[in-house]
């Protein structure tokens, strides 16, 4: 039950009403028109900005519109209050019994409150963490992989049909770097002294079972060949090794992939989707042959002034068009991503999102052009990027891991705080904001770990549920009992404030869905957990608050029924995010 969504509509069909009679002119565009909750919960339960959004094209003064508005809504049966602040905003005061419907709503349906139709099926491929598949995953990676996963749980909460995927980059350089890495521990495996790594290659220890690996499979047969033959087969090896490697990280996230789809499988069968796409934007005249000026900042010698296949990325709103072949003649990365993203559009994806790191804002613009073009305007791109990842402990700079070699791997992070504690944290923030992550920090029991206080408020409402059962043995305190309840015992400005938070759950989802932000979600659940911690110290000075009382069964039902929908609700949120939610805190 959303009654953000409800009063929206309220809001249309007043505006409908006073266009008839002649009030405000008719066919005024209401796509702005939105219901939230005050900035200032003693200002009433509802705000809406429709007399500000619309005054300029009805051509009225904004408080002169809201008056006409309010004067409608004051009608509704639910409604105590509608008055108008400031310029023209509206706000309005629903009668108790409303929110003890949502209340209501929550305890009756704990898996289903908060859904929502919004996606109405539409398909959505949300790709994120495709990490180069040469070493283990940092803490980085980390972050755009929670967050994909988060976001993809989101938009299927919200009624999308999402598909999650990771885009394997294995046709690059760098997987070339990593055979020869490999190979030289192949070598070190068959007890040869490699000494230092060689400046240019992979040092990380990870790749030690590697090359005991295929030295135990193929003996020393490989190690006088030449390069051109064994570079083949150790690197697939090599891939699949890593790619083996990555799995098992993002599992210890509890992260799984629908689609592992492979850069190489484009080029495949001389140049395959990659040349079919650029020869259908041929012959849709969206290449040609031209020359580019240098790049900004770079020395003319250090550019190579040549006639090259060009895209009109500037037709689709790009600074530049760009190539789609190297002086080599092979294939761009950009003309390997236009075709990965016309084969996501040809497998039905219309909708997509990549998660990226902040190192590739730059390629945004390019990406969503090519998107526009391959197909045909009917695609769109979302780009989130995630920026970098501080790790501390108790303030300081974490130290560089040998078993990477250069960074601190996310599975040695996963490993020392836990699951739960990075997903929820590297959720605790905006993804386009710097993330300090403080290994101490985030294992604290105190007020001060968002994690902890939105688990302890989930553990607190399980235990409050034990307490009733253990008052009132025999008594029914499932959620079909409970919601018999009458709620109109449920007045407190502390209870109403809970109930006022619940009864936002799934205008928060529609919004966090919408913008593709599930740090929404975070923030709400601290909040929510937030109200309830108030509500139960209150409960401490004031016994008639108190969620079980012996001597009046009927409060207590009351009172349960507000825990048991506050639990569902956080259960859910922490789902959406990938938190456990734990009935007991040890």
């Amino acid at each position: 039950m959303n009654i953000f969504g409800l009063f929206e509509k309220r809001v249309a069909d007043a505006l409908g009403r006073l266009a008839e009679a002649g009030k405000i002119p008719a066919g005024l565009d209401v796509s702005r028109v939105v219901v939230e909750p005050p900035r200032d919960t003693s200002h009433g339960d509802l705000a809406t900005n429709a007399a500000m959004v619309l005054a300029k094209e009805a051509r009225m003064n904004p408080r002169a519109l809201a008056e006409l508005i309010v004067a409608d809504l004051g009608q509704d049966p639910r409604v105590v209050k509608a008055e108008i602040a400031g310029p023209g905003f509206i706000n309005l005061k629903l009668k108790p019994h409303v929110l003890h419907e949502i209340l209501r709503a929550a305890v009756v349906d704990t898996d289903g409150f908060g859904r929502s139709g919004q996606g109405a099926g539409v398909a959505v491929n949300v790709e994120f963490v495709s990490a180069n598949p040469t070493g283990p995953m940092h803490v980085g990676h980390g972050r755009g992989a929670v967050f994909g996963d988060a976001l993809s749980e989101l938009l299927a909460f919200a009624g999308h049909k999402v598909s999650r995927e990771y885009y394997i980059n294995d046709a690059g350089a760098q997987v070339d770097v990593l055979a020869r890495s490999a190979f030289l521990r192949y070598r070190e495996a068959l007890g040869e002294d490699i000494g230092t790594i060689p400046e240019g290659l992979y040092p990380g220890d990870y790749l030690v079972p590697v090359g005991e690996k295929l030295a135990r499979d193929h003996g020393a047969a490989w190690r006088d060949k030449p390069e051109a033959e064994w570079l083949p087969l150790v690197r697939n090896i090599a891939i699949d090794s890593m790619m083996d490697m990555i799995r098992e990280d993002l599992a210890a996230l509890n992260i799984h992939h629908d689609v592992f789809f492979s850069e190489r499988s484009l080029q495949e069968n001389n140049g395959g989707e990659v040349a079919r796409t650029i020869a259908d934007l041929r012959a849709r005249d969206l290449v040609y042959m031209g020359r580019l000026p240098p790049p900004k900042g770079q020395k003319d010698e250090d550019w190579e002034d040549r006639e090259q296949l060009l895209f009109r990325a500037t037709a689709f709103g790009d600074e530049v068009d760009r190539p789609l072949l190297k002086s080599d003649g092979s294939f761009t990365y950009f003309a390997s991503d236009i075709a990965y993203h016309h084969s996501k559009f040809s497998r039905g994806f219309a909708s997509m999102i990549d998660v990226w790191g902040a190192d590739h804002g730059g390629y945004v613009k390019r990406m969503q052009a090519a998107v526009k073009a391959v197909t045909a305007n009917q695609g769109d791109l979302d780009v989130k990027l995630c920026q970098l990842v501080k790790l501390l402990r108790g303030g300081e700079p974490v130290k560089m891991s040998k078993r990477s070699g250069d960074f601190v791997t996310l599975r040695e992070v996963v490993d020392e705080v836990g699951r739960d504690a990075v997903r929820f944290m590297m959720l605790f923030r905006k993804n386009d904001a710097t993330l300090d992550f403080d290994l101490a920090k985030v294992v604290e029991q105190s007020k001060d770990n968002p994690v902890f206080y939105v688990q302890y408020a989930h553990a607190r409402c399980a235990s409050v549920l034990r307490q009733a059962g253990e008052v009132f043995p025999g008594v029914d305190f499932s959620g079909e009992a409970l919601s018999a309840a009458d709620l109109s015992v449920l007045s407190d400005e502390a209870e109403m404030d809970v109930i006022h938070r619940i009864a936002q759950y799934p205008r928060m989802i529609e919004a966090a869905a919408g913008s593709h932000e599930p740090h929404r979600a975070a923030f709400y659940l601290y909040d929510l957990a937030s109200a309830f911690h108030s509500l139960w110290n209150k409960g401490k000075d004031l016994p008639q608050l108190r969620f079980v009382n012996q001597s009046d069964e009927d409060s207590t039902k009351a009172r349960l029924a507000l825990v048991y929908a506050l639990k569902g609700v956080l259960a859910s949120g922490l789902a959406i995010l990938g938190v456990t939610a734990p009935d007991e805190m040890r």
